[in-house]
């Protein structure tokens, strides 16, 4: 096999993984019961979007988007750095996020007993 084959083989194994992550993500949200691991997977599928934004973003070929004289000058082709830009800040706001949805669970925790979604009555309209 040449070099060709192996990238896109890990080019596949990255788009695989990163929709792999999203539908665990989403299994645990849809299906488990227990807040910790729904906050869990809202954190997995975070990841994976965040991997699959990555790998849309790279061009084949591409070199690191800064632009020095030497490159400036010669016909080279850039990757695009909004999709990083966007994947380290959405990693930031999914930090904050999961971290307030964790603190929601301790309090519902403390005033409940229980991280379960059915075992939680008071919630009812």
């Amino acid at each position: 096999m040449d070099f060709g084959q192996y990238q896109n083989i890990v080019t596949i194994s990255v788009y695989g993984s990163a929709i792999a992550l999203i539908l665990i993500g989403l299994y645990a949200v849809l299906i488990k019961k227990n807040l910790i691991k729904i906050v869990i997977g809202l954190s997995l599928a975070d990841a994976g979007i965040h991997l699959l934004f990555v790998a849309i973003g790279y061009l084949k070929g591409g070199t690191a988007p800064i632009f020095s004289p030497s490159v400036v000058g010669e016909n080279v082709t850039m990757v695009d750095p909004v999709p990083q830009a966007l994947v380290l800040t959405a990693i930031v706001i999914g930090f904050a996020v999961t971290a307030v949805a964790l603190s929601l669970v301790i309090r519902l925790y403390k005033h409940h007993n229980t991280a379960r979604i059915d075992q939680i009555k008071s919630l009812k309209w």
